[in-house]
């Protein structure tokens, strides 16, 4: 059996090459982790110009394309 974060993180790498994720998106994801932000506690998205990332609480659940409408809050 499969667990639940395994799951979200397979969700996520396959929709990261789906959406044709670079390199330069990746990294920019990473320094915004790095620096710990504050999410709230339930739906949520990022845009980073080139792609969404969107999350529920403290954990990121997929990334959507530029102009793909997120129907969540910003941090």
């Amino acid at each position: 059996m499969v667990s639940a974060s395994a799951a979200v993180r397979d969700h996520l790498v396959e929709r990261m090459h789906d959406r044709n994720i670079s390199l330069e998106d990746l990294n920019q994801l990473r320094i915004w982790m790095e620096s710990k932000p504050e999410v709230p506690d339930g739906p949520w998205y990022k845009d980073f110009d080139s792609f969404k990332l969107c999350g529920e609480s403290k954990y990121p659940k997929t990334f959507l394309l530029a102009g793909q409408p997120a129907k969540v809050q910003k941090p």
